[in-house]
């Protein structure tokens, strides 16, 4: 094992084969490790499903040169242009193609960047494959679609207990590999409630694991009592109570929280308020997807909740 202190580093797969994915996604990815044939490719999903982890793995078992270029953090054109060119204009040591792994392809900019993709694709095919992922694939433009082979990284509703179950068996594993005790019966509620961001679920467990044990004490980040504490601050119109209960909760994904109020707000809400309050929440949940401050985002959408609903 290596001395890499991430678990989501050093208990990332290096085969397909140990890949926590849908039988007809493992299926195609097992057949471009066989055939050697290696498409260039558009990976489509929410985030922690394996989307990178899959891309890196087909690289090591064809053994093949990789470059990872991440598009949040990278995606100035010049940059692009620049890490790319050197890249991919060398012939590989390995012999075969080189790989460039666009991570979070959705965040290059879709009227300078994108576009320009396009010619790098095309200039370099005899050499370079390129593997874009994306949590967004509506924000990758239509000229790169039809230029990669796409697949969507969704998990059929018949196949989720059965992939939900291998996470938790890959999970007991890591844990009993680190000596951290654990509680079944809490490692199934957190695989439940991530699903199926199972980079989540190992940094939560990671983050907890320091007291030694798994138990239902990582289960309450966003528990009942602190979304009530939400709650009441939203209904009595306590924007400074609000916004520090923001701040205190920061480190928990906005995703999270927007979900858990999605979750409870039939407790709190006036039913005619409901269906408002479901649109206030998707929208800043899209939003928070590409916004430069997800504190202010989170604070704006709780002060919309509290300005316009109803309150029980």
């Amino acid at each position: 094992m290596s001395n890499e202190f991430l678990w989501v580093e050093k208990y990332r797969p290096s085969k397909i084969d140990e890949c926590v994915l849908p039988t007809s996604l493992k299926k195609v990815f097992n057949e471009m490790v066989s055939t050697e044939q290696l498409p260039n490719m558009l990976f489509s999903g929410t985030a922690g499903v394996g989307k990178t982890t899959v891309a890196k793995a087909l690289c090591n078992e064809l053994g093949l040169d990789y470059i990872i270029i991440n598009g949040s953090e990278e995606g100035n054109i010049d940059t692009l242009r620049g890490k790319i060119k050197q890249f991919a204009s060398s012939v590989s040591l390995q012999g075969g193609y080189k790989v460039v792994i666009l991570d979070e392809a959705d965040y290059l900019n879709p009227q300078s960047t994108q576009p320009a993709l396009r010619g790098f694709i095309e200039e370099f095919s005899n050499n370079c494959r390129f593997i874009m992922t994306c949590n967004f694939k509506n924000r990758i433009i239509e000229p790169l679609h039809s230029r990669c082979s796409v697949y969507e990284f969704a998990i059929p509703n018949d196949q989720k207990p059965a992939i939900a179950g291998m996470f938790f068996k890959r999970l007991m594993d890591i844990l009993t590999a680190e000596n951290v005790a654990f509680d079944k019966a809490v490692l199934a509620q957190l695989v439940e409630r991530y699903f199926p961001d199972w980079r989540r679920v190992l940094n939560e467990c990671q983050r907890y694991s320091v007291s030694g044990t798994i138990d239902a004490g990582v289960l309450v980040n966003l528990g009942d009592s602190n979304i009530t504490s939400l709650m009441d601050k939203l209904k009595g119109k306590d924007f400074k109570g609000m916004r520090q209960w923001v701040v205190n909760n920061i480190d928990t994904e906005p995703q999270a929280i927007f979900r858990a109020i999605y979750d409870k707000m039939a407790d709190h809400l006036q039913p005619q308020s409901i269906p408002q309050v479901v649109l206030i929440l998707a929208d800043y949940q899209y939003k928070n997807a590409f916004v430069a401050d997800h504190e202010m985002n989170v604070v704006a959408c709780m002060t919309e909740i509290m300005a316009g609903a109803e309150w029980k």
